[in-house]
């Protein structure tokens, strides 16, 4: 292959970072601007000019896709098989070197991989020895801390002992958990990393420096995301030589939750003295518009080691920004503009909805059902679909269908209650015998004292639970009681013991469950006024009942509706974290408000608002042509309804970048006081005679303001807040609404 083939094609900076002599480099890579490109042609570069075996060179990355995608593109440019390259993640290649030293590891020759559920289900056997309570001590947080510890390089021997009885505990753990691990030559996804580490750095110095030698250079991708010990690993095989090429980007440090060292990219000339650095500010993804706004918005960053990316694109269109009234209205103009999106010939899988939580997804999903558009969450669940939704729904089942068989099997040991298999198969063997329900089992099991008092008194637990809930939730309105349902369950302790953004998540996707009961009332009470031509609301037991059967048949329906399917034209959701590394020439960026995002709780530790601000500038350079900014003024939240400024993250965008979008008009920006006027339907709005803004009069309900509306003539419907019955939505062919 000759040499200029190499570099042709290559801009400056990148023709730079590829024909550099041999010796450490920082390659600051901005968003979209091929970096790696740059790894691969180094790596080329390397072979060709320093006559180095491409089977001496270490490539390391953080997933198993992305060095797929490196080994194919070494083979296609070098013309040399990938296989016995050093191409991998951090764990594939430590696992490599202790497959071959296995015993200087101190491992047995078949050591055992464990995934993370086998890590969970050794901890929770560990617990039950251990005569642990595992409501007061869950095996979760013990995975969470013993992971925690090792990704910083710290055995159980190592953590400094405290009076801390928790601390006692947690380190206690560990140690039963360690001797387990060695006893059944077992390993998780941490250990790989820290034995490979004590292997080469305490136990065989040797050995250590065989792999010096052996690796004569290493390539590192994504290196502002690596925590304690990847960076110990890498500065340990590295040594004191000039071998190190980091490739990253400190303004996409978005992980730091996860245990990622922004520190590790921002003092790497510290730690590698007289390393070059290089920038590669040139994107070839965004049109000007869309950096300029990243670059205005990052600036705003202390510590950054500074770049600025341009492209020699068009300026493009401006950053579109949308007030919305709220949420509903805030997901109805998404799903428009990707049906406009659509009409003009483009793809809907060219477009994404980013959100900051995971439960912002639930409105969006319910709006692209309703309007028939496909679309796939991208690296997670739908709403309905999430573990902690379908339990709470479980919970709820119960309540109005005791003889839910389904139900009844996915809750009744979930949170713990120590009602075992045994007792599980006791009932369901009652049940078959009986041709009865789980349920009725159950009871006649307890009652007929079939297995031992101590499975017998947790089982009447678990029943008597479920008929307190159903007792106490009597008449009750169905976000009541979906969130009693939550709460007396013990769903939110359970999972607020996994720790960490999961945990928060799951959280907040149980507090949306909440929210959907709410909105889901609202919408039904109306529908029951509709029908009796007077607005009044039918009430008692009865109506409690049908409003909470229709609301767990409409999630089963959307449950029911399944992704599209993976060659299906269709709309990407995502979190933003999720969004790293892609790109789309559409996207919407949504819920950009204080307290959401950034998060209210962003303000309380140290860097937490400047990750949240590389996560946005993170979230903007996804977008290639056309990006949506939406928020909203009233949002429905943690089981209440608030009202949110923008988020400063909007305000550091320069306003000539930005334009406003109402549905029929674009004007400049004010993102104080909004003028009252259209922002929904225009044909609502022709059949309703209404505005959103406006002040109305209802002969049940009393004055209210409108907030928006949907449907045309008989069957516009249009949703008011009033100021004493709360929001509604009133269908005009059913009920009069008088301007005030």
């Amino acid at each position: 292959m000759d040499v200029t083939a190499i570099i042709d094609g290559l801009n400056d900076p990148q023709r730079e970072a590829v024909t550099a002599p041999m010796q450490n480099m920082l390659v600051l890579a901005g968003a979209g601007s091929g970096k790696t490109r740059v790894l691969i042609h180094r790596i080329a570069w390397l072979v060709r000019t320093e006559d180095i075996s491409p089977y001496s060179i270490m490539a390391v990355t953080f997933t198993n896709k992305a060095a797929k995608e490196m080994r194919s593109r070494i083979e296609n440019l070098l013309g040399v098989s990938p296989q016995g390259m050093w191409v991998g993640t951090f764990h594939g290649l430590a696992h490599r070197i202790l497959r071959s030293h296995w015993q200087d590891a101190g491992l047995l020759e078949n050591f055992q991989i464990m995934d993370s559920e086998d890590q969970h289900r050794l901890l929770k056997r560990i617990c039950k020895d251990l005569a642990l309570d595992d409501k007061q001590w869950p095996a979760k947080q013990f995975q969470w801390y013993i992971n925690a510890q090792k990704d910083e390089g710290l055995r159980s021997k190592h953590i400094e002992r405290t009076n801390d009885p928790q601390q006692q505990m947690f380190v206690k753990v560990y140690e039963v958990y360690e001797e387990s691990c060695n006893r059944g030559g077992m390993i998780d996804f941490g250990e790989l990393l820290l034995r490979c580490l004590e292997l080469l750095r305490d136990m065989k110095p040797n050995l250590l420096m065989h792999y010096q030698e052996r690796f004569r250079y290493i390539l590192v991708d994504e290196f502002q995301d690596t925590n304690s010990i990847q960076y110990a690993w890498l500065r340990l095989l590295t040594g004191h030589e000039r071998k190190l090429m980091a490739v990253g980007d400190d303004d996409q440090s978005i992980y730091g939750w996860r245990g990622a060292k922004i520190e590790n990219i921002q003092t790497f000339s510290e730690h590698f003295p007289g390393a070059l650095t290089v920038k590669l500010e040139q994107n070839y993804r965004s049109t000007n518009t869309i950096l300029s706004a990243a670059n205005a918005v990052i600036s705003n960053n202390n510590g950054r080691l500074g770049k600025q990316l341009w492209t020699e694109g068009t300026d493009g269109d401006k950053i579109a920004l949308y007030a919305a009234f709220n949420e509903q209205d805030e997901a109805r103009f998404v799903v428009g503009q990707i049906q406009k999106w659509q009409e003009e010939g483009n793809l809907r899988s060219e477009s994404a909805i980013l959100y900051r939580s995971n439960a912002q997804s639930r409105v969006m999903e319910e709006s692209l059902i309703r309007a028939g558009v496909p679309y796939k969450i991208y690296g997670g669940h739908r709403f309905y679909d999430r573990l902690e939704i379908k339990n709470a729904l479980a919970y709820m089942r119960l309540v109005a269908n005791r003889d839910d068989d389904t139900a009844m099997e996915r809750v009744i040991n979930v949170p713990s209650r120590r009602i075992g298999t045994r007792t599980i198969e006791a009932i369901r063997e009652q049940a078959r015998t009986e041709d009865i329900s789980m349920w009725r089992a159950a009871n006649e099991v307890v009652e007929y004292k079939k297995i031992p008092k101590n499975a017998c008194d947790a089982l009447q637990g678990f029943l008597n639970l479920v008929n307190q809930l159903d007792s106490d939730t009597q008449g009750t309105k169905l976000e009541e009681l979906t969130d009693h349902a939550i709460q007396l369950s013990g769903l939110v302790e359970h999972h607020l013991k996994e720790k960490g953004e999961k945990a928060q998540s799951r959280i907040e996707n149980l507090e949306e469950l909440v929210n959907a009961a709410k909105q889901f009332n609202y919408q039904w009470v109306d529908t029951e006024d509709e029908t009796d031509g007077e607005g009044s609301n039918l009430e008692g037991e009865q109506s409690a009942s049908s409003v909470l059967a229709d609301f767990l048949d409409q999630a089963a329906l959307d449950a029911g509706e399944a992704q599209a399917d993976e060659h299906q034209d269709s709309v990407q959701l995502m979190t933003l974290h999720s969004a790293k590394g892609l790109e789309f020439p559409l996207v919407f960026m949504v819920g950009v408000e204080e307290g959401l995002f950034p998060g209210n709780k962003s303000a309380e530790e140290a860097g937490r608002m400047e990750e949240e601000r590389r996560l946005c500038y993170v979230g903007i350079t996804r977008a290639m042509q056309q990006l949506y900014i939406t928020y909203a003024e009233s949002r429905r939240m943690y089981g209440q309804e608030t009202y949110n400024r923008p988020s400063r993250f909007i305000n550091e965008i320069p306003l000539e970048l930005i334009e406003e979008v109402r549905l029929n008009a674009s004007v400049s920006r004010p993102l104080t006081a909004r003028p009252k006027t259209n922002m929904y339907n225009q044909e609502a709005e022709q059949s309703s005679g209404l505005h959103i803004g406006q002040r109305v009069f209802h002969d049940s309900f009393g004055e209210g303001i409108v907030l928006s509306a949907e449907g045309t003539g008989a069957k516009t419907r249009v949703q008011v807040n009033f100021d004493d019955a709360g929001i509604k939505w009133l269908v005009l062919g059913f009920t009069t609404l008088q301007a005030v």
